[in-house]
Order: structure tokens, then C-alpha cells, then sequence
């Protein structure tokens, strides 16, 4: 497999881009995606088998179960990230090794519907949230070590509304080979 074909498998919507300047509509966009995005991704894993939901969605990749295990998980540290990031001056962030995550025996034994209901839950209240910001607390941040980056809650916002948009469209990808 080519570079070119590999990184289309990893990145089906091309990676993220962080725009120079974010208008308020480009981020109530990004907060319809969060708000939308459980039920998109709901609907679709809808009809999906045992044997589909147990491969992985590109050679190499996670199976679709730890996939959406990995979003839920994803989306819950983003959600403490932000309460974190509202209520502290400049937190440093816990990083964690998603890789791991993925591998631990829940990913596999667990119904992809308890994550998809706790990203609803935790979608409805992050949206409700973000909702009443404005653009100076946009600007807030947290400090990822790992990265060594202040990451402001603005950024945080479209990385993720990009990561849910991401991984379904590799779960869409699997369906249509499948």
C-alpha cells in the first residue's frame, strides 16, 4: 500500500485544520457537529453485524467496536479538559496512551451502545456549555505535556467536532467495502 492510499485510509477527511481566525458561525458549526454527531454516529452503526462491528475499519486500524469505544473515551477526556480549563488557570492535562485504552478487555466485551449513550450525555452537556461562552473564554487554555502546546478551549472545540466527523467516516469507509 502507497503512502498517498494509507494516509486516505487514516485521515478519510483529511487531517485537521485549525482556521487563522473563528468566527462565531464557524464555531456554533463545530458545536452542531457535537451536538449532532452521537446520533450520526448511531445511526451509522445501525444494522451493523457482530462480525462487522469486530473488524478493523483499515489494515492495521482498530475494530469498529474499539473505535467507538475510542471516541466515547476521547470525548470524556475532551469533557473534563474543558470543565478543567474553565475552573483553573492554565491546567496541565493528563495525558493517556488511547492505544491502551483501545486494548482493555471492556472494548471488547462491552455493547457499542453504552459508549454512543455516554457521548450523547456528555455531548448534551458539553454543548450546553460551550454554548454560553464567549470569545474571550474561547481563548482560555490547558497545557498538554505530551505536546508541550497550550491548546485553547477554540481549538479543542474543532478537533473535536473533526474526530467524531473523522471516525465515522472510516466506520461509512468499512460499510461500503463490507
Amino acid at each position: 500500500m502507497d503512502d498517498k492510499t494509507l494516509e486516505s485510509l487514516k485521515y478519510p477527511i483529511g487531517r485537521f485544520q485549525m482556521p487563522e481566525t473563528v468566527s462565531r458561525d464557524i464555531f456554533n458549526s463545530w458545536l452542531r457537529t457535537w451536538e449532532v454527531g452521537p446520533d450520526k454516529l448511531e445511526q451509522c452503526l445501525a444494522g451493523l453485524s457482530f462480525a462487522q462491528l469486530n473488524t478493523p475499519y483499515r489494515e492495521g486500524g482498530w475494530t469498529v467496536a474499539q473505535l467507538v469505544h475510542h471516541i466515547a473515551d476521547s470525548h470524556m477526556n475532551a469533557y473534563i479538559r474543558l470543565r478543567l480549563t474553565l475552573t483553573e488557570d492554565r491546567p496541565i492535562i493528563k495525558p493517556y496512551d488511547e492505544n491502551r485504552w483501545a486494548e482493555l478487555p471492556d472494548c471488547f466485551t462491552v455493547p457499542v451502545s453504552v459508549s454512543v449513550l455516554m457521548l450523547k450525555q456528555m455531548h448534551l452537556r458539553s454543548v450546553a456549555l460551550l454554548s454560553t461562552l464567549n470569545e474571550n473564554d474561547w481563548k482560555r487554555t490547558f497545557f498538554h505535556p505530551e505536546q508541550n502546546t497550550e491548546v485553547p478551549i477554540v481549538r479543542m472545540v474543532g478537533l473535536y467536532a473533526w474526530h467524531l466527523d473523522h471516525h465515522i467516516a472510516h466506520i461509512e469507509n468499512l460499510k461500503k467495502k463490507n
